[in-house]
């Protein structure tokens, strides 16, 4: 189980400071798949990159209990003078994996071919996020964080990442920020609507994407 409890989380700029999130508080269990929505600004990245850890609130916590990926669609955390190879050799290390396997797995599912040689700073952005989606699938979390790349590349490419989640996958829990609402109807079990700064957790998937169509 991941707890997020009483997040609030504030950008100041100048004089002017930004609410964010405004207590928002929900838990996403074993196998939960969670649809997030909301308009674009509204903080459904800023969400995600706290559940993965790669911001901290300004109050309140995140309290895991199983492992948790970081959020699929932020390539932040690689290292643009190394080359994908390099990346992937340096996360493997991190997760005690085989670079090997992991290897083997990024060049068959990003097919990137030899722009894994390359360095990262020179990928285009669809180019990371597929780096950064075959390097998550790789460790195999209990938890994934999904913030639009599924949406990346042609549909081949989507077609493999719908694949991996919601056929080899189910037994993952995952929180999903997308637009696509049919995507969210087809695939998630709950959706949480954020607006305002508040999260609304809807066990009905149908009941969430209403109100978020009428925001």
């Amino acid at each position: 189980m991941i707890d997020c409890c009483d997040l609030h989380m504030n950008y100041r700029s100048g004089h002017v400071t930004k609410h964010v999130l405004k207590g928002v508080s929900f838990a996403i269990n074993p196998r939960d798949r969670i649809g997030l929505l909301g308009r674009n600004g509204v903080g459904k990245s800023t969400l995600i990159r706290l559940i993965g850890g790669v911001e901290m609130p300004s109050s309140g916590n995140v309290v895991r209990r199983m492992t948790c990926s970081w959020p699929l669609g932020f390539t932040g955390g690689f290292q643009g003078s190394l080359t994908g190879y390099d990346n992937a050799r340096f996360i493997a290390r991190i997760y005690d994996k085989s670079y090997a396997e992991m290897r083997d797995f990024i060049e068959d599912f990003t097919e990137l071919g030899s722009n894994l040689k390359m360095p990262v700073k020179d990928y285009s952005s669809g180019m990371r996020a597929r780096l950064a989606f075959a390097l998550s699938l790789a460790i195999e979390f209990e938890c994934y964080l999904i913030d639009e790349v599924i949406m990346v590349g042609d549909k081949n490419f989507q077609d493999k990442c719908k694949a991996e989640f919601f056929e080899k996958r189910t037994d993952r829990a995952l929180l999903l920020a997308s637009h696509s609402l049919e995507m969210v109807k087809q695939y998630c079990n709950r959706a949480i609507v954020l607006h305002n700064g508040k999260a609304t957790l809807y066990e009905d998937v149908a009941e969430a994407v209403t109100m978020y169509e009428s925001l």
